[in-house]
């Protein structure tokens, strides 16, 4: 297997973090997205969406999107497990990563590719006003987010799972807009804390 990748973009270092979680090496090749490096005729075979991550497979078979990967993975390597055992923990996972991805993580990034000039070169047409309004729905999440953990250690429930991935990763790329958690969220600062201190969250 080979990851297509750019380690320092969000959905890439969703991919990189569970692959740390579960203690595998994949041999990776790093494209610079921001100068348009990835967009190339081989890549564009691979994935016509023209997005990172993509994990080829030893027969030539590509995957992207984060989360199909991560399933894909889950399903070879189930230990440590990220996506549940049971059906309802599946369920209920699978519930808390969405909520985590277009809560907190989508609207974090539409922020910054709207509001960042430097982020330009993948959103020609920026928007000011989106940025704007997807700051204060990121903000949103986090308030549901710190509800949610005042009753469990991580975002569905008990145990880490991909779920405390998405989250993570969305709260990070947000310090590149000086996002920070505010002082009325202590369980988010907490549960951001202990992921922070987990050995994935440099990978």
């Amino acid at each position: 297997m080979k990851l297509y990748t750019q380690k320092r973009a969000p959905n890439p270092r969703r991919v990189h973090m569970f692959l740390a979680e579960k203690h595998l090496d994949i041999p990776t090749v790093d494209f610079d997205i921001m100068s348009g490096e990835h967009r190339t005729d081989d890549l564009r075979s691979m994935n016509p969406a023209m997005t990172l991550p993509v994990l080829e497979l030893d027969d030539g078979t590509a995957l992207a999107e984060s989360v199909a990967i991560c399933r894909y993975l889950e399903e070879l390597h189930p230990e440590p497990n990220l996506m549940g055992r049971t059906a309802l923990k599946r369920a209920t996972i699978e519930m808390w990563n969405r909520r985590a991805e277009l809560l907190l993580a989508l609207p974090v990034m539409f922020s910054i590719r709207h509001g960042v000039p430097a982020f330009s070169v993948l959103e020609p047409e920026q928007v000011p006003d989106w940025s704007a309004l997807s700051r204060r729905k990121a903000l949103e999440g986090m308030a549901l987010l710190n509800a949610q953990l005042s009753r469990n250690q991580f975002i569905a429930g008990a145990e880490f799972t991909i779920a405390d991935i998405t989250a993570f990763v969305g709260i990070e790329f947000g310090r590149i807009i000086k996002l920070a958690i505010p002082e009325e969220m202590p369980n988010l600062a907490r549960w951001r804390g202990e992921v922070a201190a987990r050995p994935s969250a440099s990978a």
